[in-house]
């Protein structure tokens, strides 16, 4: 009787799909979860931080916290923001949403993609 059924369980059935046809729903599914999720995603961080390399001296700008002010300085890693006259603060590059007057560009909460 226990070689009868080791022989049942190894032969494969005539009706039972391939391993190929069983695992399209699966690659159907990663395929739809990159081009909804992903690749949008990809694009955007990449308008922004096209966007936040551009940054130059006297381009009016908007930060994440709201402030409007021109662009006095530009270093690596932060920029000088001149928000009223003999006023300057030092803000994160990531902190630039958006030009002033535009529809922001990065994304509201530091310029990080969420």
């Amino acid at each position: 009787m226990t070689a009868s059924f080791v022989l049942a369980m190894a032969a494969p059935s005539q009706g039972a799909p391939s391993a190929w046809v069983q695992l399209l729903p699966f690659a159907l599914v990663l395929a739809i979860f990159y081009f909804i999720i992903l690749l949008p995603m990809k694009r955007r961080q990449q308008k922004v931080a096209d966007f936040l390399a551009s940054l130059k001296v006297g381009d009016q700008v908007v930060t994440s916290g709201g402030i409007h002010g021109t662009i006095t300085r530009v270093s690596d890693q932060a920029l000088q923001l001149q928000i009223a006259e003999r006023v300057r603060v030092d803000v994160s590059r990531n902190a630039i949403v958006g030009y002033q007057g535009q529809e922001p560009v990065a994304p509201e909460g530091g310029g990080k993609a969420s």
